[in-house]
């Protein structure tokens, strides 16, 4: 049986804290946050705690906070004994390194509290500061994912970088299009089927032999018709530069 102690209350630790109650080897100690309201998302299948001073001693301790404070947060867990991790895809492991074990579990996925997932389908990427603690955590990613990989700091900041291509970006791709939607008066969900089929193709080969548009066959007619019934300047600047960067990708190909 393993301990657990979840500090944090937003997105990922909520997710987290899912998962491993599922596990009958797994035993969640506690979950730590100022928050009071957040905490109570939580339920009572554990004990929640907003005063720091009541940390009890647990295998792993796993920091699921914003990036920012991630340092100072894990300065509470000084002085005892256990295997201290963050959950970021950006902050190096070395930030924990006052600690004699520390490591990272990160969860590769977009998170929403409430939102059901199956989180046997998500990918656990693991960093750890010895074969010992590395060991712990593959173990301990097995309990709740099907999909782990050992991927050091540099290797994860790049990947989250592309995570906010794929997703963030993507997503904000998605409230323009139903901007554009709304403001003539169809409907978004028109688009579903085409949004299902784009991922589904970029699952099955390069994202670059997959595209397709005005932009990559050279349709200015088209596109000069796309900018004149965008009303924002911002939005009419994004399909500038990304019908740009297409063309570019594609000429003399």
């Amino acid at each position: 049986m393993s301990t657990i102690t979840i500090v944090g209350t937003g997105n990922v630790a909520w997710h987290l804290f899912q998962a491993f109650s599922q596990h009958d080897e797994i035993s969640i100690l506690q979950v730590v946050g100022r928050n009071k309201e957040g905490l109570k998302s939580f339920g009572k299948a554990a004990t929640l705690l907003q005063n720091t001073l009541d940390i009890a001693k647990a295998d792993v301790y796993i920091i699921a906070v914003s990036d920012d404070a991630i340092l100072e947060v894990s300065e509470l867990f000084l002085g005892l004994e256990g295997l201290v991790v963050h959950t970021s895809g950006s902050v190096p492991m070395q930030v924990l390194a006052k600690h004699s074990d520390y490591g990272v579990f990160y969860p590769l996925q977009t998170f929403s509290k409430g939102r059901s997932l199956n989180f046997k389908t998500i990918p656990i990427c693991i960093e750890a500061n010895s074969e010992k603690n590395d060991v712990f955590l593959s173990r301990l990613a097995r309990s709740i994912s099907d999909v782990q990989h050992r991927i050091n700091s540099v290797q994860r900041r790049s990947l989250h970088l592309a995570a906010v291509f794929a997703n963030n970006f993507t997503n904000h791709l998605y409230h323009i299009a139903h901007s554009v939607c709304t403001d003539h008066e169809v409907p978004f969900s028109i688009l579903n089927p085409l949004i299902l089929e784009t991922a589904a193709k970029v699952s099955q080969g390069a994202p670059y032999q997959m595209q397709t548009g005005p932009a990559k066959r050279g349709d200015h007619q088209t596109q000069q018709r796309h900018l004149a019934l965008l009303e924002v300047q911002a939005q009419k600047d994004i399909y500038t530069l990304l019908s740009s960067a297409i063309t570019k990708t594609y000429q003399n190909k």
